[in-house]
């Protein structure tokens, strides 16, 4: 599982399009309502730079953030620091992450669970959200879907430039391992005014709502609902984006 490095530096730049405030106001929707009681702790999973972190915490949960990218992590920091939030920001591996005690409820949002890339590893890391989930606590997470893979990112380059950076965004769709590739060009100027170029690859999986579902309850996970993102929807064929909600069982 890869982590973010020299594009961690320009990732919130890159991502400014995203709405987060109205994933955030979605999310919440959907805390308060499968929620049994009030959530008071949220662990983050595959956190980032914070943006779905900081937010929630803006929102009166105590937060949890957890990455595997210290450059990631860093930028959270910094930004909980500068904003006077008390945020507990964790550099580990989501498939082996450890906590000190349970939490109400788990989310991972902006695709971070397509970096599994193994269904092995994705029962681990549902086995632990099992396990560091309150009794019926939440697990909140999303997927990109097939028709995303195939018809939006897959075989497409974008290109972006900005006052100090810019980044070519090259995507392959493997269907018969169901995989995307990203490959990630940089440029990003130093403080010598030059532009350094950097290169990362990164890969996601597509998992099929079977296949989650059946992972989920091996381990131990009640599977809830799913919906076609930001909407109370099911999900359709051109669905890009899917929310699953599950449940822990009941220690």
């Amino acid at each position: 599982m890869p982590s973010y490095n020299s594009f961690a530096w320009i990732y919130d730049q890159c991502m400014g399009h995203i709405p987060y405030d109205e994933w955030v106001e979605y999310l919440q929707q959907l805390i308060q309502i499968y929620c049994k009681k009030k959530p008071h702790l949220i662990l983050d999973l595959g956190c980032g730079t914070g943006n779905i972190t900081e937010r929630l915490a803006h929102k009166g949960y105590d937060m949890i953030g957890v990455d595997n990218s210290f450059d990631m992590l860093s930028i959270a920091k910094e930004k909980a620091s500068r904003d006077n939030q008390d945020i507990l920001y964790l550099l580990q591996d989501m498939r082996a992450f450890e906590l000190y005690g349970t939490v109400d409820c788990i989310v991972s949002i902006c695709d971070s669970m397509n970096y599994i890339m193994e269904e092995e590893d994705l029962l681990q890391v549902f086995k632990l959200v099992n396990n560091y989930l309150d009794p019926e606590g939440i697990f909140i997470f999303d997927l990109n879907t097939k028709f995303k893979y195939e018809q939006v990112l897959g075989e497409h380059t974008f290109a972006e430039t900005y006052e100090k950076s810019a980044y070519i965004w090259e995507n392959y769709y493997y269907e018969d391992e169901a995989v995307n590739e990203y490959d990630l060009t940089l440029f990003i100027e130093d403080d010598k005014n030059q532009y350094q170029r950097y290169s990362e690859t990164h890969h996601q999986r597509m998992y099929t709502p079977d296949t989650i579902k059946k992972i989920l309850q091996e381990a131990g996970l009640i599977y809830v609902d799913c919906f076609d993102a930001f909407t109370f929807d099911k999900p359709t064929a051109t669905s890009e984006r899917v929310y699953y909600i599950a449940r822990e069982q009941g220690k």
